[in-house]
């Protein structure tokens, strides 16, 4: 199962359609969830997080990955662990060193900063991208 946990208030007007687009075409393995939480909690701790879920924090300072190395990475760890979570901080995307140190895998997005509405929108987008690549489906031009 993969989650997605996003500091903040739910999805705005545009961007909640353009996710829910996304969302409809989503199938097993890579079906998410979305939960919210206030940015504050984000910067201290997480709740509900098992020792087993593999954590990947969205930051500005992680690792860049292809869409394709993205979708080997998921694809690898849905394999081996059932939970997969996604943390994307609020409008000014604190995390605590105690998360920070806790995730498996920091990723991201790009090397320019985007408001964090428009991150859950990109994060919908290359899930779907991924799940596609898995399939082998055209939808990613190599």
């Amino acid at each position: 199962m993969l989650r997605i946990i996003a500091g903040g208030k739910k999805h705005s007007g545009c961007v909640q359609e353009a996710i829910q687009e996304y969302e409809k075409r989503m199938q097993k393995p890579f079906l998410y969830d979305w939960v919210f939480t206030k940015e504050d909690q984000l910067a201290s701790k997480i709740t509900g997080l098992q020792p087993h879920d593999f954590l990947i924090l969205l930051d500005e300072s992680g690792a860049e990955l292809s869409s394709p190395e993205l979708s080997q990475t998921l694809t690898d760890q849905l394999a081996k662990c059932p939970n997969i979570i996604f943390l994307i901080g609020g409008a000014f995307g604190h995390f605590s060193p105690a998360i920070k140190s806790r995730a498996n895998l920091t990723l991201s997005l790009s090397k320019m900063v985007f408001p964090h509405q428009i991150c859950r929108l990109i994060l919908a987008e290359q899930l779907y991208r991924a799940q596609e690549i898995a399939k082998g489906h055209p939808y990613h031009h190599s």
